[in-house]
């Protein structure tokens, strides 16, 4: 399956959106745990193993597209 390389636009983008929830799910981990609430806990946890994902998909990506010689970080 042939799938199109993302644009450096794009590829900026989506660090950015993690970054912003990775601070925005630490928050919400300090908070729940301060609180004692388990349930909101829990959807802070699955939060943070979604951005985990996202993190491992990024890096995949600028793998790949060093591989190919593709300067992404190069403007």
């Amino acid at each position: 399956m042939s799938k199109k390389p993302k644009s450096k636009a794009s590829l900026y983008l989506s660090l950015g959106t993690t970054l912003f929830g990775t601070v925005s799910v630490a928050r919400r981990l300090k908070d729940a745990r301060r609180e004692g609430d388990t349930l909101q806990l829990a959807d802070a946890i699955v939060s943070a193993a979604s951005i985990i994902t996202g993190v491992a998909l990024l890096a995949r990506e600028l793998r790949r597209l060093s591989e190919d010689g593709s300067d992404i970080l190069g403007d």
